[in-house]
C-alpha cells in the first residue's frame, strides 16, 4: 500500500465529499479512512488514500484535486505520507 493524505478545509457547501471522492475514484484511488466535521459552518475533511493502483502519479493528482477543490470553493492539499510524517517532526 502507497498512502497519501488529502485534507479539505473550507466553507461548508453540499457536494463537497461527493465532487474530492469523484476524483478519487476517476483515478482507482481507495480512501482508507476519512474523518470530517463541520465547525461553525468551516468545513474540514482528512482522507488516508490508498494511491499504488492509481492510474497518474501524485503530481497529477495534487493538481485534479486542487482544481476540484477551487470549483467547490474550498483548500485541498495532498500529501505522500511519508513527506506528511517528516513534516509533522520539525
Amino acid at each position: 500500500m502507497e498512502l497519501a493524505v488529502v485534507s479539505v478545509l473550507g466553507a461548508d457547501r453540499v457536494g463537497i465529499v461527493a465532487g474530492i471522492s469523484s476524483v478519487l475514484a476517476k483515478h482507482n484511488v481507495n480512501i482508507v479512512d476519512i474523518s470530517q466535521t463541520v465547525v461553525q459552518n468551516i468545513f474540514s475533511m482528512v482522507m488516508i488514500v490508498d494511491i499504488s493502483k492509481a492510474d497518474v502519479d501524485i503530481s497529477q493528482l495534487r493538481r485534479e484535486l486542487e482544481e476540484e477543490g477551487r470549483r467547490l470553493g474550498v483548500m485541498v492539499a495532498v500529501y505522500h505520507i511519508d513527506v506528511f510524517k517528516y513534516m509533522q517532526r520539525i
